[in-house]
């Protein structure tokens, strides 16, 4: 059986980075090679494949249609081979990512479906954080995180993982004695539970209900989302919480007031540096989590 003719792989390699990083000079640097260098590797590719892959302007190489087209087949196929070489090899460690995660959303949302994770990649492993300030500590202690805000910082790489909508939720009791309808006089002597770091969910709530007055009788604060469900469901107050939380939660104590949509100005973002997209642990996951659609 012939033997097929395997494509330059330096050349493969200086392809996929110039696409991933968006930049032939970062991909040079990345490479350690000259940006010339670079360009004819990628001349060298062009030169096997029989195509154009990329347009050149300048200092600026543009993706072309054809040059897209090859490499969303080629990508995967490279990741299948790395997989398979570290499957067979005793000269690969494990690969460590250093993850931040907030614990609600570790619990219901990303450890039911590690088990994935590691049925595709064996030697990933994950060192997961908890802590506070997570956005702050990512290229620094943390390689990647989980965060729950407005929109990340400027200069991060950053994939929007869902849209949220705010419910207060409370026990069955309290829930019956408050009724179907916002009452103001009844909620203003109630005790209101929130997230620390989830300032502006209560004020849009109110906002949304007509009730931008309400003054209750005692604004609770926690950092975590799992107590704040396990205070309400003890019937220690009424905590403002996003939608997705108490559905996955399945907690039959819980009841949510009233009938109304309430769009959370919080989402959940996955962030890291975007050079750290080049190493392999953070873009394994990030690609997996992608991916999966959590």
């Amino acid at each position: 059986m012939p033997v097929r003719r395997l494509p330059p792989l330096r050349a493969l390699e200086a392809f996929v980075r110039t696409v991933r990083l968006g930049s032939s000079r970062a991909a040079a640097e990345e490479l350690g090679i000259s940006p010339s260098a670079l360009s004819r590797r990628i001349g060298n590719l062009e030169e096997f494949v029989g195509k154009k892959l990329f347009t050149r302007a300048r200092q600026s190489m543009t993706l072309t249609s054809e040059g897209h087209a090859f490499f969303e087949a080629v990508n995967p196929q490279l990741e299948a081979l790395a997989r398979a070489v570290e499957s067979q090899s005793e000269n690969f460690s494990l690969l460590r990512l250093h993850l931040g995660v907030l614990p609600l959303f570790g619990s219901q949302r990303l450890f039911p479906r590690l088990p994935e994770l590691r049925r595709l990649h064996p030697l990933l492993h994950i060192d997961i954080d908890t802590g506070s300030y997570l956005e702050d500590r990512v290229g620094d202690t943390l390689d990647a995180g989980i965060v729950l805000s407005r929109g990340p910082a400027p200069g991060l790489h950053a994939v929007r993982l869902d849209h949220n909508m705010v419910h207060a939720i409370c026990n069955a009791e309290l829930a019956e004695a408050l009724g179907p309808k916002p009452d103001i006089a009844l909620l203003s002597m109630q005790t209101f539970l929130t997230h620390n770091e989830l300032p502006e969910s209560f004020e849009a709530w109110k906002h949304e209900l007509g009730l931008d007055g309400l003054e209750p009788a005692a604004i609770d604060h926690y950092d975590s989302g799992q107590l704040l469900l396990e205070a309400a469901a003890q019937g220690l107050g009424i905590a403002i919480m996003h939608d997705d939380h108490m559905r996955r939660a399945a907690d039959k104590r819980l009841r949510q007031l009233y009938n109304i949509e309430v769009e959370s100005p919080y989402s959940y973002w996955f962030i890291c540096k975007p050079q750290a997209l080049q190493e392999r642990p953070v873009r394994l996951f990030h690609d997996w989590l992608v991916q999966a659609g959590l």
